[in-house]
């Protein structure tokens, strides 16, 4: 085969630093929007973003010429720099790890949905329940002493 062609849908969520819930209402929507934009800039176009105060979902195409890693890393760096220059948060940081979730395409709008209505689902889910089910879901062998950094 001549070419190299993939479709790989991610649902990622990571969150702030010891959950601290330092992502306010005012600065979310720029943040999202420069989340989205790092991924896209790397050719891993962002579908949704979204998130709480101390945590964000990312779905987005994986590029067939970027690993995870390094995307993750992109968005977590380059988001940090910017919520300490932007954002107003001088001693902003993520957690050191994160969870990546495989979506099918006939899935990716339930998990759009599911991205977008973040704040009714934490009326009653803490972000480490919604986690839990996340890696529960996917079958994803956990050690609790070491999930939460």
């Amino acid at each position: 085969m001549p070419q190299s062609l993939a479709q790989m849908y991610l649902h990622l969520v990571f969150s702030t630093k010891d959950r601290v819930p330092c992502i306010g209402a005012e600065v979310q929507p720029r943040l999202y929007a420069y989340l989205a934009g790092t991924l896209n800039a790397i050719d891993c176009p962002a579908l949704i973003v979204g998130g709480m105060p101390d945590h964000v979902h990312v779905l987005f195409r994986l590029s067939r010429t970027v690993t995870l890693a390094d995307a993750v890393k992109a968005v977590k760096v380059e988001s940090s720099k910017w919520m300490k220059q932007e954002g107003g948060e001088p001693h902003f940081a993520w957690q050191g790890g994160y969870g990546a979730f495989s979506v099918s395409a006939s899935q990716v709008e339930t998990v759009t949905h599911y991205i977008r209505n973040q704040a009714e689902h934490h009326k009653t889910r803490t972000f480490q329940d919604e986690f839990r089910k996340l890696l529960e879901l996917y079958q994803i062998d956990y050690n609790e002493a070491y999930v939460w950094d």
